[in-house]
């Protein structure tokens, strides 16, 4: 290091100093000042650009210089300066949150909550896949609701593709979104890590890097993986989670021709699925995973497609009718017979008009399992949510998930049932015998339903405590 400074100054600050600034003659005072002082002031002002880190969707984030398998190489590869800012501005300390009871007491609910031993199938009624080592393809369908869903008592006519893959395949039908954002809902479903009310561990690597996934499990069997999106994958940190999470190609917005990014958020979903299924016929290693994330049903629901008035319904259509043509399309390849296709939204969404963020239908969304791997078709009427992916794919697959520590396996039929999603600092939680939503602000219960909702009030707090008591030590 001392050596390259030496150099650097030999080679860089004295020609400089001799031949650019002795040549300049004596410093003057500038005759216009107001006038440079104007331009100085704009260049001041344009500067905010790239402090933002342009004028995309998202503003700059340490994920953006992530690029390689080895953490020591992106951490190396962060300014000093913004790593140091970025690390002042998200100081808290979590441990202290959400503290309802001795630690005693929380350990105790959780443990009633949690996997006691890793499950795998022992026998066909709760054996859902033929293959141990399918290719998998996990969708995630940006805010379809289970209120745009006929089959979960919604808006007729939205969904036709995916009603008729929940009916060929494994329909899950109390399932609930984690949370309300795309980046909370992303760990959840892919680190089966429950999502945060006053925050998103996405948006800290350091801790981000330590959780579990899907694809970290897979990686270690062989498993090809790579991620999908129209977007902008720099966006909340995604980058930097999805390198830490395994993930060895990352396909978005900068892989597209300018003339394909026709929406606020990038290329909309009729190109995205088409590229989505050129690159698994393009596919040479298998066993491998792709996850994809759909846009197209995000605000502000643009979408080349009209057939409903509401813009939201119409946007989910319009994913549906991609989503309809690319299963279509695949189902006669040789490749349909050894993949299992998961279907599941990031979030659900606030419809219709005067449903509120911590209303239970506010989070209810349909989950599919379907492909030529699937062993018929099945209805799951248990409660679960995005975080018990993880244990139930994984233990289908014969493969240990017991660092998933929140995460439950849906086809253990021993394992207590419960769904539980966060919004703006509070909890809801639900299992079929009583249904309990928490606001945290207020400091009370603000809904129940049900004959042991003081039991569940418990739980849920429990459950967040010990949430917060692990997002702390990270």
């Amino acid at each position: 290091g001392i050596i390259c400074i030496i150099l650097y100054f030999t080679i860089f600050w004295y020609p400089l100093n001799y031949w650019i600034v002795k040549g300049s003659g004596k410093w003057k005072f500038c005759k216009h000042r107001i006038k440079s002082t104007c331009w100085f002031l704009l260049l001041l002002g344009l500067l905010f650009i790239p402090i933002r880190g342009g004028i995309s969707v998202s503003t700059i984030n340490v994920g953006r210089v992530y690029y390689s398998d080895n953490m020591l190489f992106n951490h190396a590869a962060i300014n000093p300066a913004f790593s140091l800012l970025a690390s002042l501005s998200k100081g808290q300390d979590f441990k202290q949150q959400y503290r309802f009871m001795d630690a005693d007491k929380a350990d105790k609910e959780f443990s009633k909550m949690t996997h006691g031993r890793v499950y795998f199938p022992e026998n066909d009624s709760v054996r859902w896949i033929n293959r141990e080592r399918p290719d998998i393809l996990l969708i995630i369908l940006e805010s379809f609701s289970g209120t745009a869903m006929e089959k979960l008592g919604g808006v007729p006519g939205v969904m036709p593709n995916l009603t008729r893959l929940a009916e060929e395949g494994i329909f899950f039908t109390n399932f609930y979104a984690n949370s309300f954002r795309t980046d909370r809902g992303l760990v959840s479903i892919l680190s089966g890590y429950p999502a945060q009310p006053t925050t998103s561990i996405m948006k800290y690597p350091v801790k981000s890097q330590s959780l579990p996934a899907i694809s970290k499990s897979l990686r270690k069997e062989g498993y090809d993986i790579q991620f999908l999106y129209g977007g902008d994958a720099d966006f909340t940190n995604m980058r930097s989670y999805f390198i830490s999470s395994g993930f060895q190609s990352i396909v978005s917005d900068k892989d597209f021709p300018v003339s394909d990014l026709l929406s606020k958020w990038g290329a909309n979903d009729g190109t995205t699925f088409i590229r989505f299924s050129e690159l698994i016929q393009n596919q040479q290693k298998h066993p491998f995973m792709k996850v994809f994330l759909t846009l197209s049903s995000h605000e502000p629901f643009d979408v080349p497609y009209h057939h409903f008035d509401d813009p939201y319904l119409n946007s989910v259509a319009y994913t549906d009718s991609c989503l309809g043509a690319f299963v279509d399309c695949f189902r006669q390849t040789p490749q349909w017979n050894n993949t299992l296709i998961i279907l599941v939204p990031d979030h659900a969404m606030r419809y219709p008009a005067g449903v509120q963020e911590p209303d239970i239908v506010r989070h209810h969304i349909p989950m599919v399992w379907c492909g030529g791997v699937v062993n018929g078709p099945k209805v799951i009427n248990d409660y679960s949510s995005q975080i018990d992916i993880a244990a139930t794919l994984l233990g289908q697959m014969n493969i240990d998930y017991s660092d998933f520590k929140f995460s439950k396996n849906i086809a253990d039929t021993t394992q207590y049932k419960f769904a539980y999603y966060t919004f703006k600092d509070g909890f809801g939680y639900l299992d079929s015998n009583a249904k309990v939503i928490y606001d945290n602000e207020a400091g009370k219960v603000v809904f129940s339903e049900g004959d042991t909702t003081g039991s569940k009030e418990n739980a849920g707090k429990a459950f967040l405590q010990k949430l917060y008591d692990d997002l702390g030590s990270r």
